[in-house]
């Protein structure tokens, strides 16, 4: 890839630009040159004949587009002569698929150091989890967040509220000089950070709030304790702290019996407390009690080799950008079939960004069954957002369609690239848990903390989430790891960037190889090396109403 140009499938009409290209260039590609009647900025595209009116944009070989006025041979997509539109898809046109499996021999062998489950999952960290079944609860919920993790060493850095105490100083001393005259302030590190904290083997305590549980549809209650519940069985949790109020539509009975759907067997420490029958005293001192007591035995669990079977990696795209489909999603997808060829599994969420290649799934789904349950969720979904005037063409942010994401299907069909090219061995609905080894498919929203809560739901033990824009997304009880499509982001988000997959845009490494040092980098973060979302804090979690979501 090291040139100015990459045309990504032989029955392409259009060309990506992989640096900015001035008005009236001449740009070559495979011995065929075209003259660039305007300028073409970086990640964006030009096509490469004459395309009249309606005429259909084949990008990644699929439908991508029509165009909405005469293009002319050279001249770039835009909004304004392009409108998204997609192949029309159907389980009874299936074809049949044959996939090549990479070599996986290498990696045979290979283990990282994780938390073994009584389920025979195994965790990549180990987290206690206190959860509110209702809103009424967050208050005291996070009372018990300020007191655990400041006492145990788990709050974040008071960093800023350092640099505050020294402005105020300057500001009352009289002399505003001095606060402009304070020189830089160090981050502190990691070894600063951990270092007086008593339960060495316990890698959190992790509080979520929420905004729902009562007051809303039953249904949305019930899918909140089918999602608490995915998260009491995940593997990265040890044990759990409910609190209720006692009279909200999400009943502590549906949680439990959700927990059983998933692991008749559930034998982790849980603790409930429902705050009508005393004083919020008593609530939050015996919620305290019993789940300090809980840390000292589950500080006893330690980090044991496991093979690379039982990774459960999420593959995730958000703040897209024009090389998402070039460089860091096949990347994604080339480490999916390596894991899968492993035994393990990989799992493909974001539905709105599946639009366009539906068929190309369909056909690889392993059963009929499968592949007629991603199509009814695919239709329903599309369905519910049209009725409302949002349909997934409206999918593409201004952020997206500034960095060459023109359509819903130029976004989806590089988004699609991150799930490689192996058979689909599952189709997941939301909440539901990965059971078997192999790629599935998982329905969840494209709102990136929406798709990584369920993507956790779904039993990710780690999400590698692919960024053009740059975003710090995370979630409190899986280690989401941001990679970079190019460089320049890289080098300008070091705090938020894990991996930089730009040497596949300037031609220095191949997919293959930059594949390679992801997984390297993924065994390490399995084993126990944080990420960047975790190193700052970034506990996103927001459950999905089953809404129109995009």
């Amino acid at each position: 890839m090291a040139s100015n140009l990459l045309k990504i499938h032989p029955s392409d009409n259009v060309i990506v630009a992989l640096r900015d290209l001035p008005t009236g260039a001449e740009a070559e590609w495979n011995g065929v040159s075209y003259r660039l009647p305007y300028g073409v900025s970086s990640k964006h595209k030009f096509v490469t004949e004459d395309i009249e009116t309606g005429g259909a944009i084949i990008m990644y070989g699929v439908l991508v587009g029509r165009a909405k006025q005469p293009i002319k041979r050279g001249e770039p997509i835009t909004t304004f002569n392009l409108k998204h539109d997609s192949q029309d898809y159907s389980t009874a046109n299936r074809q049949p698929y044959l996939y090549t499996q990479p070599d996986v021999s290498r990696w045979e062998g290979r283990t990282f150091k994780g938390y073994h489950r009584a389920d025979g999952r195994v965790g990549t960290y180990n987290y206690w989890l206190v959860l509110p079944l209702v809103f009424c609860e967050n208050r005291n919920v996070l009372i018990m967040k300020d007191a655990f993790e400041r006492e145990l060493g788990y709050a974040q850095t008071d960093m800023y509220r350092g640099q505050v105490a020294e402005f105020l100083k300057a500001y009352q001393s009289g002399d505003m000089s001095k606060m402009q005259n304070l020189g830089g302030f160090s981050e502190p590190t990691r070894e600063q950070q951990t270092k007086n904290r008593p339960f060495p083997n316990v890698d959190g305590i992790k509080f979520l709030t929420h905004e729902g549980g009562c007051g809303g549809t039953r249904t949305d209650a019930n899918t909140l304790c089918a999602l608490f519940a995915a998260y009491a069985v995940h593997p990265n949790v040890a044990g759990i702290t409910v609190l209720s109020l006692g009279c909200q539509n999400s009943e502590l009975q549906t949680l439990e019996d959700e927990i059983k759907k998933r692991d008749p067997n559930f034998n982790k420490p849980f603790y409930a407390f429902e705050h009508q029958k005393g004083t919020e005293y008593s609530l939050v001192s015996g919620a305290i009690k019993s789940t300090f007591l809980g840390l000292t035995e589950m500080n006893k669990q330690e980090r044991e080799d496991a093979p690379l079977s039982k990774l459960a990696v999420g593959l995730k795209c958000g703040g897209s950008d024009g090389f998402s489909g070039i460089s860091a999603n096949p990347v994604l997808g080339h480490l999916s079939d390596i894991i899968v060829g492993l035994g393990g599994q990989t799992l493909l969420a974001e539905f709105p960004e599946l639009n366009g290649v539906e068929q190309e799934l369909l056909n690889r789904c392993v059963t009929e069954e499968k592949a007629a349950k991603f199509e009814k969720l695919m239709r329903e979904y599309a369905g519910k957002a049209e009725a409302v005037g949002s349909a997934f063409a409206f999918n593409p942010s201004p952020g997206n369609i500034k960095d060459g994401l023109i359509t819903d299907a130029i976004k989806s069909a590089g988004a699609a690239k991150k799930g490689g090219n192996a058979y689909i061995s599952d189709v997941l609905n939301y909440t539901e848990r990965a059971t078997v080894p192999g790629l599935a498919l998982v329905c969840t929203p494209g709102n990136d903390v929406e798709a990584t809560t369920g993507q956790t739901a779904a039993g990710a033990n780690i999400i590698l989430f692919t960024t053009g824009l740059g975003t710090p997304t995370g979630n409190p009880i899986c280690p989401v790891a941001k990679v970079a499509t190019n460089t320049i982001l890289a080098n300008r988000m070091p705090d938020v960037i894990d991996f930089d997959c730009g040497p596949v845009v300037d031609g220095s490494q191949s997919l293959e190889e930059n594949a390679d040092h992801l997984l390297e980098y993924v065994i390490k973060v399995a084993s126990g090396e944080l990420t960047k979302a975790q190193q700052l804090g970034q506990d996103d979690f927001i459950p999905w109403k089953r809404g129109v979501s995009l």
